[in-house]
């Protein structure tokens, strides 16, 4: 291992090489930049690790459960488990999507499932069921470190992580409905291109933009260079929902493909992940997801939420605004660490002025404790330093569910800070689940 870490430099070298970057919207301006990679593997040992599956199949299963229900008959509004109007007033909340069922009756297909580690066990801070990344990242960088320092994985026991394409191909497998596999992109600019182009190569499907694809009485076609039509039976979407279809949501969408809902209605061809997800991407529904999987599996959840409070529930309300410059506030409709308000850092006026912004529109945010969570050791020169980390779990829903023997462990550069997203300036490593 001590080769690997001298060769840290070289591995970051290789990763920008082959275009191991990801982009964001600065002032109006894409900017593509490396993401960062620590050579300090995050270790989990099996049994550690066993717990964790136990625990991320459970949510899972709870979740794609929930999502049949919602777009369906509702009996988890019906018996009050969750108020109606918190998931009609959820931006998530697809009315389109009512009355599909997708192939297989499967709605999350590929889950990002966030988690960190505290002194007494994981947590599960949120639950990405729409387009959730970062896979390719622990990928490519075990093939580079391989490459590298193949000794160090000759002496260490450590689970293979090339296997994640044999786990999406299986399910796609599954769940196609009669031709080729296609990964559509909304281009270049997209934050996770490189995403989309590499997961496209490894699974052995066809990059596609939308003008590649066409419908046809109810069925997807994928344009040949030379003008032949290939049916298409299951489409990974790299492209919101939002603007998937310009038919069915946002009519001025370049980026998706007309009568795709059509299709898709049609039993024609899956989308992975099924539009509509959204609903349970919302932060304020993380909150209920302990109840879900008592109400539909009748178990307790194995995993932990954070500690978390709804403003929209007027006992929570109280605490919240009491209890502001000790709490994180989070906006339920930001993602990649935008809208994460930590109310220690906040002065008088800017939390007296929360405070009256949570009071007009409680349904916008969540409140949680703020978890100590533990630091992992990271390369800083010839140095090592602590920073804290979290783990994205990936989770494929198939014919069976299966949690991916590696992940995403994501760090902060910061030493004062507790956001870890690639967007806010974070890094990653590679994750170790040990067979012994």
């Amino acid at each position: 291992m001590k080769l690997l870490y001298e060769n840290a430099r070289l591995v970051n070298e290789w990763l920008e090489r082959y275009g191991v970057k990801f982009g964001i919207y600065k002032d109006d301006k894409f900017i593509e930049q490396l993401f960062p990679f620590d050579a300090i593997p995050r270790i989990i040992k099996a049994d550690k690790f066993a717990i964790l599956e136990r625990g991320l199949i459970q949510r899972v299963c709870a979740l794609n459960l929930f999502l049949k229900d919602i777009y369906s008959s509702r009996c988890i509004l019906r018996d009050k488990i969750i108020p109606e109007e918190f998931v009609y007033s959820s931006k998530g909340f697809l009315a389109e999507c009512c009355g599909i069922t997708p192939p297989k009756g499967i709605y999350s297909h590929i889950s990002g499932i966030d988690l960190v580690e505290a002194a007494d066990g994981w947590y599960i801070l949120e639950d990405n069921l729409r387009i959730p990344s970062g896979a390719s990242y622990p990928m490519i960088a075990r093939e580079i470190t391989r490459s590298i320092s193949p000794e160090t994985f000759e002496k260490n026991k450590v689970c293979e992580n090339r296997n994640y394409a044999s786990i999406l191909s299986k399910m796609f497998e599954e769940v196609n409905c009669g031709g080729i596999n296609v990964v559509l992109t909304p281009g270049r600019y997209n934050s996770a291109f490189f995403e989309h182009s590499y997961l496209a190569e490894k699974i052995g499907a066809v990059l596609a933009f939308s003008r590649d694809l066409e419908v046809i009485d109810g069925v997807v076609y994928y344009n040949t260079f030379n003008g032949k039509r290939q049916r298409v039976g299951a489409i990974y979407h790299r492209v919101s929902d939002e603007y998937m279809d310009p038919m069915v949501f946002e009519q001025n969408s370049v980026i998706g493909v007309p009568h795709l809902m059509e299709a898709y209605k049609k039993g024609n061809v899956a989308l992975v992940n099924a539009p509509g997800n959204g609903i349970a991407d919302d932060k304020g529904i993380y909150y209920f997801v302990p109840a879900m999987i008592s109400y539909y599996l009748g178990e307790d959840a194995i995993l932990k939420n954070a500690p978390t409070y709804l403003p929209f529930f007027k006992r929570n309300e109280k605490y919240v605004l009491e209890n502001i410059e000790k709490l994180v506030i989070k906006d339920v409709s930001e993602a990649g660490g935008y809208g994460v308000i930590f109310g220690q850092e906040l002065s008088k006026d800017e939390i007296n002025n929360l405070r009256n912004v949570i009071i007009d529109n409680p349904r916008r945010f969540i409140a949680q404790e703020v978890i100590d969570f533990l630091d992992l050791m990271v390369l800083d020169g010839d140095k090592t330093v602590p920073r804290k980390a979290d783990l994205r779990a990936f989770v494929v829903h198939g014919k069976d569910v299966k949690v991916w023997k590696s992940g995403l462990t994501r760090f902060s550069r910061n030493p004062d800070s507790f956001v870890v997203n690639s967007s806010q300036g974070g890094g990653f490593k590679d994750t170790w689940i040990i067979s012994q």
